[in-house]
């Protein structure tokens, strides 16, 4: 049987991974549709009642990409209950009569380069180190390419001059990076071409605007449609917005960071809550030090650190005195409602900033 290997979405490092599973397994890969209401109406049809977000995205995920003919998973989420998922996943779809291979390259809450290596070479006898640590430098590359070109956009996206700027040139650069024949050149090449194109974008941007840093959950900050594209609608409003969740953070910087955020917030902390939900009282004391206007927890409904983590994030609000917004995303999320929520946390932040001026 030929393999069709397919995966969940979890924004655009679809790019990253799908370049990984096909030059080290030289099978085919389908990927699954662009997340849409159809996605998450599949996956809570068939999950737990209570069970969080990304459970039922990843179902859905996997049910559109199996109904266009992948007979291989491959899951590595972890860091949280996240990292037991895989079994109930597999059980639901096996009942929902699919025939499939499921793989979980998750060994103690952790993704495994090994066991991706060792599955890769079964799949392709060539494979050998060599190559897939060249696969894997190429795969990185292709990450922290992303995430450091995406910082600059996002804090500059409200204030561009001619619209869709940001989007168009984000585009053409996702589709160089979404390239077969990479190379660390290549790649390198790429970061600063687009770098200097962001750049030169032509933006009127205020020296006083508002800034927003968004916390919380890993899923719901990088998937954009799980957190209803929050990072932009705060764009277009003219807020310079910050988050600091990537998946280079969580692949290659995390295990260093992680007790120099402990130390640093030790008057909030003591151990590390679970997941993300230390970074999310680290950062939120970081930012709030640094005097911006406003924070942004977001989390998936159910997660149990994020919500460890909030009475201290209330603690910070008012010792700092910066506005803290909860949104806690579920299948049933009225986008009304959010962006409701959205617009009057928006106001309340320009009407402290007025104040603020007025007085001084």
């Amino acid at each position: 049987m030929i393999k069709k290997i397919t995966f969940p979405h979890l924004g655009n490092y679809y790019i990253p991974i799908s370049y990984l599973v096909k030059k080290a397994t030289k099978c085919k890969v389908i990927i699954p549709p662009p997340i849409t209401k159809k996605t998450i109406e599949l996956g809570s049809a068939y999950s737990p009642d209570y069970v969080c977000v990304p459970f039922k995205y990843n179902l859905g995920n996997f049910i559109e990409a199996l109904d266009k003919g992948a007979n291989v998973i491959l899951q590595a989420g972890g860091g949280c209950r996240y990292g037991y998922y895989a079994e109930l996943q597999e059980k639901i779809l096996r009942e929902l009569n699919y025939e499939f291979e499921f793989v979980n390259f998750i060994q103690n809450n952790r993704v495994s380069l090994l066991s991706i290596y060792k599955y890769s070479k079964k799949l392709n006898k060539k494979l050998n180190v060599f190559t897939y640590t060249y696969y894997l430098i190429n795969t990185f590359l292709i990450i922290i390419t992303m995430d450091k070109l995406s910082i600059y956009p996002r804090e500059n996206m409200g204030f561009e001059k001619q619209k869709n700027s940001f989007i168009n040139t984000e585009k053409k650069l996702l589709k160089e990076l979404n390239q077969d024949n990479q190379n660390p050149i290549k790649i390198i090449k790429n970061y600063f071409k687009y770098k200097k194109l962001f750049q030169s974008i032509p933006i009127n941007k205020p020296k006083d605007c508002l800034k927003v840093g968004l916390v919380g959950e890993l899923y719901s900050l990088m998937e954009p449609y799980c957190s209803n594209n929050i990072e932009r609608k705060l764009s277009q409003k003219g807020v310079e917005v910050h988050r600091f969740t990537t998946l280079t953070y969580l692949l290659i910087q995390k295990k260093f960071k992680l007790k120099k955020y402990l130390k640093r917030s030790k008057k909030y902390l003591k151990y590390h809550l679970g997941a993300d939900a230390t970074e999310s009282v680290a950062i939120s004391q970081i930012l709030a030090q640094k005097g911006y206007d406003g924070i942004i927890h977001i989390k998936s409904f159910g997660c149990t650190p994020e919500i460890n983590a909030m009475p201290i994030l209330e603690n910070i609000s008012a010792e700092y005195n910066i506005p803290i917004i909860y949104f806690s995303f579920d299948s049933q999320d009225s986008e009304v409602a959010i962006n409701t929520r959205l617009e009057a946390f928006y106001d309340m932040l320009e009407q402290k900033r007025n104040k603020s001026t007025t007085k001084n």
